[in-house]
């Protein structure tokens, strides 16, 4: 598997009132393709900011962020926005779906961002929902789907534009325990699908950092050492 995403000595500093917050203070890290990969840590440690960087959120004081061996630091906000369309699907903990479409069309959101109609995406929306096992729903809203429901809806729709790099940010936050593992399942399979894909899971449930290949573990915006999970 090759390298996906590489973090060379990353600072990153806020200005917070009249003070200098380092949120994250020195990160080096090489992650591959084909993973599972959670990232943990108490509250403040830097996880949503490192989870940012990798996502073209957010842009270091200092150091590079390579995605695919390209350094997203040196990108236009042209260029920033091309590759979250086309590299990076996000996965919220609140879904993020749009009360007035369908599930299908929510799937096919991001394809209008590239000046393609709804309907052209339809066919490849429909066999997305499919395959997070939603085939049956493909007309419902999301206030006639269940929470883990929702949030197979917001997994399919990160996939839609087949990128190399799935964040998620506490995908099993608002589920229930059985529903949750249901999530971690199908994000597992889309990282060990055949694409070398990675995800990247911030989350603060030890058990669901459990079942994924690798635990980044971080505490004042370093990085706190890494093991394997089990399967």
């Amino acid at each position: 598997m090759g390298e996906a995403v590489r973090f060379a000595n990353v600072v990153r500093e806020y200005q917070v009132g009249g003070q200098m917050v380092r949120a994250l203070d020195g990160v080096d890290l090489s992650l591959e393709g084909g993973q599972f990969v959670s990232i943990v840590g108490p509250s403040g440690a830097g996880k949503s900011t490192l989870l940012h960087l990798m996502g073209g959120l957010d842009q270091p004081t200092e150091g590079t962020v390579a995605v695919g061996g390209a350094d997203i630091g040196a990108l236009s906000d042209e260029g920033l926005a091309e590759f979250r369309r086309h590299r990076i699907g996000f996965v919220f903990q609140f879904f993020n779906l749009l009360p007035t479409l369908t599930a299908w069309e929510n799937v096919a959101v991001p394809r209008l961002l590239d000046g393609r109609t709804l309907s052209s995406a339809r066919a490849d929306a429909i066999a997305l929902l499919e395959r997070v096992g939603l085939g049956e729903r493909v007309n419902h809203k999301p206030a006639e789907l269940s929470g883990g429901q929702m949030q197979r809806v917001a997994v399919a729709r990160a996939l839609v534009n087949n990128p190399p790099l799935i964040l998620a940010d506490e995908p099993t936050g608002n589920l229930d325990s059985k529903t949750g593992r249901g999530i971690l399942a199908l994000l597992s399979e889309v990282a060990h699908g055949g694409a070398d894909r990675l995800v990247v899971m911030v989350t603060h449930d030890s058990s669901a950092a459990a079942v994924t290949d690798r635990t980044i573990t971080m505490r004042d915006g370093r990085l706190d050492g890494s093991h394997s999970g089990t399967q």
